[in-house]
């Protein structure tokens, strides 16, 4: 397979202002091909007839990016890819007119199945595990991040690391990733689970944004803000918790003495799969135009999350997004 590359923008990009317009630049190590079925009612051990299933590149840092596409951001999404669900995942990617650079690897590109069932408003999601890449795979994605970084044409906003690791992977990957965003000056989001969120912490990163399990099992406690303020104490600078309908709490380094939450009146009814890369991408967005505060990336990733839900596969929202951030119940807390 030879090396997939779309750099090209959305509308008005050929304008010199479009190419100064810092972009998200994010890197997903383990992409999926994600096939997402509507299901009436799952029945266990019972045979399903469902109509045809929503097929896309996907993989976390994809689903960022394809949100701030949406919206008309500038982007580049950066993945290896290979096999034959490797080559169904850069046609679907270049006909989605996202801007990418995909890295051509031996390994087959894992798929992702998500069910979600109409009856009960649950999703049920099965992952395969990534193929392992070789040493030279591994430098050859690093420095298409170094290039992405480097490039005065569309300078790099904010670099965005998201997802599992593939077998094999190495164990620094996010802390190298937080490093290189680092020396080009570019704020790093890092959105992963396990020892790769503490590492990342420990590398300084600008912001962390575990769902509420992620945090609880990295930490090893139950009470939320404690836990999010041990990432701070590790080195976080910012950190974004996702707790599903009861909504998200907003942590920083700069505000040692207070957190914020942000949720909705009522929960919505919906695909919650890609809610928390959606939240992902309106902080990367922010970061990207030198908004700092936390409680106003709370309020956009509240928002964005939200209507990603109410939508029917990862990577996109709703245009209610503007709608439900004026429902937001903001909340100020003290730290105990």
């Amino acid at each position: 397979m030879s090396a997939s590359v779309n750099i090209k923008g959305g509308a008005g990009d050929s304008s010199a202002a479009a190419k100064r317009e810092p972009r998200v630049v994010t890197v997903t190590p383990n992409p999926a091909v994600d096939t997402t079925y509507q299901v009436a009612a799952i029945v266990r051990g019972a045979s399903h007839r469902v109509p045809g299933p929503l097929v896309r590149a996907g993989g976390k840092g994809l689903n960022v990016a394809r949100v701030a596409h949406q919206l008309g951001f500038p982007v580049l999404a950066i993945a290896p890819v290979g096999g034959i669900a490797g080559a169904e995942f850069s046609e679907e990617l270049s006909a989605s007119t996202v801007p990418h650079q995909l890295i051509p690897v031996a390994a087959s590109t894992r798929r992702s199945i998500a069910l979600v069932d109409a009856n009960d408003g649950e999703t049920s999601i099965f992952n395969e595990a990534g193929n392992p890449l070789t040493v030279d795979e591994w430098q050859k994605l690093a420095a298409a991040v170094v290039d992405s970084l480097s490039d005065e044409i569309h300078p790099a906003g904010v670099l965005v690391g998201s997802g599992s690791l593939p077998s094999g992977a190495p164990a620094d990957f996010y802390p190298a990733l937080v490093a290189l965003g680092h020396n080009a000056g570019v704020p790093v989001i890092v959105d992963t689970s396990g020892p790769g969120i503490l590492a990342a912490a420990r590398a300084g990163a600008d912001l962390l944004k575990p769902n509420h399990h992620e945090l609880i099992e990295a930490m090893g406690l139950e009470d939320l803000p404690s836990a999010a303020w041990e990432l701070i104490k590790l080195g976080a600078r910012m950190v974004l918790v996702s707790a599903g309908a009861e909504g998200m709490m907003a942590f920083s380094a700069e505000h040692p003495g207070k957190y914020w939450t942000a949720r909705l009146p009522e929960p919505l009814s919906g695909n919650p799969t890609g809610a928390g890369d959606a939240a992902v991408s309106a902080a990367a967005v922010a970061l990207a135009q030198g908004v700092r505060d936390p409680a106003e990336i709370l309020r956009r990733a509240t928002s964005w999350s939200a209507a990603a839900v109410l939508m029917p596969g990862a990577g996109e929202i709703s245009a209610r997004f503007r709608e439900l951030e004026k429902l937001l119940i903001l909340t100020e807390k003290e730290s105990q």
